[in-house]
Formats: C-alpha cells, structure tokens, sequence
C-alpha cells in the first residue's frame, strides 16, 4: 500500500457511503407506495406529497445541504 492510497482511503470509505445513501433516497419513492406510514418519518428528513395516484417523496434536509454545499463550493473559487 503506498502513502497516496491510505491519503484517498477516507474519500473512497465517503463516496461509498453517499452512494449507499443516494441508492436508499432513490428508492423512498418506491418504497413509500407500500408503506402508508411512511409519513411519521419527521418532515425535515422526509417530505411526502400524494394526490390522485402521484406520490412526489423528497427530503427537505438533503436539500439544504446541497445548497449549503453548492454555496460553499461556488464561494471558495
């Protein structure tokens, strides 16, 4: 193992667990048709719109990250 790979070791353990985690907000939308109580889930984690068979599920919290994020990335040029 050389110095550069345990230097990416924490960005490649990072990018694994935001793949795990896009996957599992991907699927909240699917999953959501089969579990109607899917909406005690708090509304900051996880917002869910139904009307005449349209289910639109969102997360107000991964939202605001990604601003926060977009935001940051954008004024450190």
């Amino acid at each position: 193992m050389s110095a550069l790979d345990s230097t990416f070791k924490p960005f490649t353990f990072l990018g694994l667990m935001l793949i795990i985690l896009g996957l599992i907000l991907v699927a909240i939308p699917f999953i959501s048709r089969f579990i109607p109580n899917i909406e005690r889930v708090p509304w900051i984690l996880l917002w869910v719109y139904r009307k005449d068979g349209f289910v639109f599920v969102t997360s107000p919290l991964l939202i605001i990250i990604s601003l926060i994020s977009l935001i940051v990335h954008l004024l450190s040029r």
